[in-house]
């Protein structure tokens, strides 16, 4: 059973294309990533699926129904966490979480357990009474996490959940998301971390230019797209030609200034040659297994960086 199943969907704004002739189907209690720079239309695809936007061309359904004809109650089984989340800072923690349960019609002894269930789960205690305007970024990234969790969704959808927190906070929300992945929840997500992709994610699609241009799970689109090992090291680009001629590469090598990085299956014939022609330079030289940031800068030739 798939819970989104996106359908040629095409959306414009004037005359640029931020998603064009999308086709998407998430499964369901499935980990799903959307992957691409900034403007490729990962947030826009969102934007449809939870049906406050909708598509010129197409349509998307979620639990079976059009996200934008049923809107209200295609939103009514799902949570949502937004780069920028709106809280009533004047509030506390427990307050806001009240609140925003008292919107999905909860009350008395049950609102109370969820929102005190929520603050345990993602170590809000101690925060409970404190204000929204006083807490640091981590901890009001975790409360719009708990809020877009009170309604018990059934699909999940964060928008670049992580940005901006600390190496901590990102494995308690990385948690979180594995242990609603074991009761059943259906998860959606973009991010700008291939680590978080790759630990999290059962399948991604990599957005380029509003279009999907490689879909997988993390280790098949390595597999499929690169060699096995990554050779990083050092060279003038006059001088790369030559050391590289005649090497089973993978790809096209990527440079970065004097950087460059390599794609082979077995990287011992470079690495022989690159002894040869400078062997008081291999301290530079980097050698490890191929990851999802080579994919995606291959792909794409760009890097993942900032927020979208």
């Amino acid at each position: 059973m798939h819970v989104i199943e996106a359908e040629n969907v095409s959306k414009r704004f004037g005359n640029r294309i931020a998603v064009d002739a999308l086709n998407l189907r998430v499964p369901k209690g499935a980990c799903y990533g959307l992957l691409g720079p900034n403007g490729a239309g990962k947030t826009t695809t969102l934007r449809m699926t939870y049906g406050v936007t909708r598509p010129d061309i197409g349509s998307i359904k979620v639990f079976g129904l059009d996200s934008v004809k049923h809107g209200r109650a295609v939103r009514s089984r799902i949570g949502v966490t937004l780069q920028d989340t709106v809280m009533i800072e004047a509030l506390d923690v427990y307050d806001n979480l009240k609140v925003f349960g008292r919107y999905h019609l909860l009350s008395g002894v049950e609102l109370d357990r969820r929102a005190r269930d929520l603050m345990e789960r993602l170590e809000l205690d101690s925060h409970a009474g404190m204000p929204v305007k006083t807490l640091s970024g981590g901890f009001q990234r975790r409360l719009a996490v708990a809020l877009s969790l009170m309604s018990k969704p059934e699909l999940l959808i964060l928008d670049e959940p992580t940005t901006g927190l600390d190496p901590a906070v990102r494995v308690t929300l990385w948690e979180l998301v594995r242990e609603l992945r074991r009761e059943g929840t259906t998860v959606l997500l973009t991010t700008h971390y291939m680590d978080e992709a790759e630990r999290l994610c059962d399948e991604l699609a990599i957005f380029s230019q509003g279009r999907v241009i490689a879909e997988g799970a993390p280790k098949a689109l390595i597999r499929e797209h690169l060699a096995r090992e990554a050779v990083e090291f050092e060279i003038d680009a006059d001088d790369d030609a030559a050391l590289l001629q005649g090497l089973s590469i993978s790809g096209r090598p990527l440079r970065i200034g004097r950087r460059t990085t390599v794609y082979l299956n077995d990287a011992a014939p470079l690495l022989a040659r690159l002894r040869e022609a400078d062997p008081e330079d291999l301290g530079n030289m980097v050698v490890r297994p191929t990851n999802l940031e080579d994919v995606f800068l291959t792909l794409t030739g760009t890097r993942l960086e900032g927020g979208a």
